[in-house]
């Protein structure tokens, strides 16, 4: 966790900058932070930096678009350390913000949505805002968090949520809308919302069944069942569960992994085979199948295609641009 805070500790020089760390979400070639995200093998060590907390709203959410041979590669860190990362209207504007420079970036090959706070990713709504809202404030809100996780779901390059920690509520949403989840072995997650009398209302009873057995998504909805990491890789909620480490940032540095993995393929060809397992596992096997072709059909005339037959021929590794 010191060695991913590292990574998003601002330059001091630029902290007054015309640049804010809001303003950054648009302007990202702008946003200054000290280093980039060294290889995992580097990631601990004397040198990684103190956390530092932050009460300015600007810090709730920091982006980190990495470099060198990890260029593509996206990191969005929730840091909202006091309220235990929980979900309040300015990050909702601000991971609105977020997730629409990434979907107007061309060069993005895949994004990871982790904590900066140690134990906890998520721990839902904010219900101390909530409280403080007027009856006809809650129904927009629910809407609008709603559709942030709706547009983290249709981002069109892989997400991988890195589960650190408490995952609850909102948080467990948050991640379900991810492709993929990585989580510690301590981390906890369920959909806890009818402990409150209301029931998960930003996908949770959607994509829940979708990722488990509907019988197993009911069982844990109705009891609100809070489960770790390694029970939630057994009932497949997430695809492998990593034990925590000293630094409290392994889900994380196993997300990172996966990225690196994926950076090298063809992006364009990543693009389409995300959309087309979309769209085609909502639909018969017939009209999966048209969609298939027409995502492949997307490919052959890129120069992606070509270059990666080139290489195969010369036996080398192939230098994809996506085009």
């Amino acid at each position: 966790m010191a060695a991913l805070m590292q990574t998003f500790r601002v330059q001091a020089a630029h902290r007054g900058g015309a640049c804010s760390l809001m303003a950054a979400l648009s302007c990202t070639r702008h946003f200054d932070i000290i280093g980039a995200v060294p290889r995992a093998g580097r990631l601990h060590g004397p040198a990684a930096a103190a956390r530092h907390y932050s009460s300015d709203p600007k810090d709730d959410l920091r982006v980190r678009y990495l470099d060198g041979e990890d260029d593509g590669i996206v990191v969005v860190g929730i840091n909202r350390a006091k309220a235990k990362n929980a979900i309040s209207k300015n990050l909702v504007k601000m991971m609105f913000e977020a997730v629409e420079d990434i979907k107007k970036n061309n060069k993005v090959r895949s994004v990871i949505f982790c904590s900066l706070v140690p134990g906890i990713f998520c721990a839902g709504a904010d219900l101390k805002e909530r409280a403080k809202m007027q009856q006809s404030e809650v129904g927009p809100f629910v809407s609008k968090a709603r559709a942030l996780i709706t547009e983290l779901g249709n981002l069109p390059v892989p997400t991988i949520a890195a589960i650190d920690g408490a995952a609850l509520g909102g948080g467990l949403e948050m991640a379900l809308a991810c492709d993929i989840r990585i989580a510690s072995n301590t981390a906890k997650m369920g959909l806890v919302e009818t402990k409150l009398a209301i029931i998960p209302g930003a996908g949770g009873t959607q994509r829940l069944p979708r990722v488990i057995s509907v019988s197993l998504a009911k069982e844990l909805i109705f009891a609100a069942r809070v489960v770790d990491g390694t029970e939630a890789c057994r009932l497949g909620l997430v695809s492998k569960s990593v034990e925590q480490n000293k630094s409290g940032d392994a889900a994380y540095l196993q997300a990172l992994e996966l990225a690196r993995e994926i950076n090298p393929q063809g992006p364009i060809a990543v693009r389409m085979a995300k959309l087309a397992i979309n769209q085609g596992i909502e639909v018969d096997l017939s009209t999966g199948l048209a969609i298939e072709e027409a995502c492949y059909a997307q490919l052959i005339p890129t120069k992606d295609r070509l270059e990666g037959l080139a290489a195969f021929k010369e036996k080398r590794r192939p230098h994809f641009k996506g085009e």
